[in-house]
């Protein structure tokens, strides 16, 4: 497929790195046809005005980021909106729907502005609001027309929420309006950081617009409801979000984690009041399948344990389940990726990196895992990018081996995954509890 030489470069440079690139992924993803026809669906019924939502599930290395964010790429070609949130136990748990909301909000991007795209998303849906007003006859330059605007602005947001939007939301909205119609670019700044849900816009900044205080967590799904509308008012199918690395909750105290999870089941109850919203959540087996988990909360495994009946695995229950990557599907990732190494002399690096040295470097890692494959496609594929580098620049350049993380040092020991040392009461499952939104 086509790529351009700015993503060949980010590929490389992300993959150098050992992390997942943000472009470029469709040029080699191999393996996960039948997953990504699934988030394709998905998709689809999302652009359709349903509320829907999916769980990715894999062990380490079996590409769950990489899935993760080939959907967004897909997401954003098909004109959905996106947020790529990776969960941190400092600044997100689930049961603050504020935290959950700043996150997202903050990471809003679309296919013309990868990230930060709130402020251009508004701009859009208001000029299709202008536009409107134009259509229906009214005269863009009578001294009127921004008040006409302004009032439009308001109707609209109580339309599309059905009433149900916060008052703050339709009032921010406007201001910023009238700010950037004046020239007021840091006001109308300072108000889209309000929205966004930072909470170090000034008194005076905020009384401006007739707002106090912040988005409160009993307020933020609303808020977030009201941008999907204004997201899909803009001329975008719908929005896409993905929570990455949703294990990370298994850090935390155990009293959070219990919130946490139960914030995760209140968001997929509400999922089909969200029309045109898709999340899209990963996590590691132990996370869905243990007390210390998923398991642990018993509502929410009820919504979404995984079905295993024989063998047959359908992609169409609530966990998407991501296999481990083989030898051939390294090989395979890795003859692709050759022939996007930003190089002047493609057949140089496809004579000097045949499939029969690919092949030897499959197997020397894998070795050095005791065949444990499924840690391997980080380690690999920074061996793997190292040994063009060092064709491209000199036959002869070779570099230290790249520091491997604690999983893959202990799948190396022949050690199995870290196992969480038990707390006194995991087994006892956590309480429901609910926040109001």
């Amino acid at each position: 497929m086509s790529i351009s030489q700015r993503d060949r470069e980010h590929v490389f440079e992300r993959l150098r790195s050992g992390v997942v690139p943000e472009r470029g992924l469709d040029a080699f993803a191999v393996g996960i046809e039948r997953q990504r026809a699934e988030i394709g669906r998905l998709l689809d019924l999302a652009a359709a005005g349903e509320g829907v939502f999916k769980f990715l599930r894999g062990g380490y290395g079996c590409g769950k980021t990489f899935m993760a964010r080939l959907s967004v790429l897909d997401a954003q070609a098909r004109g959905f909106a996106t947020s790529f949130v990776v969960v941190s136990d400092n600044d997100l748990h689930f049961h603050k729907f504020d935290d959950v909301y700043r996150k997202v909000v903050q990471e809003l991007g679309t296919s013309s502005c990868p990230r930060g795209a709130l402020s251009d998303i508004i701009d859009r849906w208001i000029a299709k609001v202008e536009d409107a007003l134009i259509d229906g006859g009214a005269d863009e330059n009578a001294p009127d027309f921004d008040h006409k605007v302004r009032k439009r602005i308001e109707e609209d947001v109580a339309s599309l929420t059905g009433g149900k939007a916060p008052e703050d939301l339709a009032r921010v909205l406007r201001e910023v309006f009238t700010f950037k119609q004046a020239g007021k670019v840091r006001e109308a700044g300072a108000l889209l950081s309000w929205l966004a849900g930072s909470g170090n816009v000034s008194a005076s900044e905020k009384k401006a617009a007739g707002i106090k205080g912040e988005i409160s967590s009993r307020d933020a799904m609303d808020y977030l409801h009201g941008i999907l509308e204004v997201v899909k008012a803009a001329g975008y199918k719908g929005l896409v979000i993905v929570i990455d690395e949703a294990e990370t909750i298994l850090r935390m105290r155990q009293d959070v984690r219990g919130k946490s999870l139960n914030g995760i089941r209140q968001i997929i109850d509400a999922a089909d009041r969200y029309k045109g919203l898709l999340w899209i959540f990963t996590g590691t087996p132990e996370f869905f399948d243990t007390r210390r988990g998923v398991a642990g909360l018993q509502p929410l495994h009820d919504r979404i344990y995984f079905m295993n009946d024989g063998g047959l695995v359908t992609t169409r229950q609530s966990q998407l389940e991501l296999r481990p990557f083989d030898k051939d599907r390294l090989k395979d990732v890795a003859l692709r990726l050759r022939s996007l190494y930003p190089h002047a002399d493609e057949s140089f690096i496809a004579k000097r990196v045949p499939p029969e040295r690919i092949a030897s470097l499959v197997d020397d890692v894998t070795t050095g895992f005791r065949g444990d494959v499924g840690v391997v496609p980080r380690q690999f594929l920074r061996r793997f990018v190292n040994m063009i580098d060092g064709e491209a620049e000199n036959p002869k350049a070779s570099e230290p081996p790249p520091k491997l993380t604690v999983e893959e040092e202990r799948a190396a020991d022949g050690k199995k995954p870290i196992e969480y040392e038990p707390e006194p009461d995991d087994d006892k499952g956590y309480p429901v509890t609910s926040v109001e939104f």
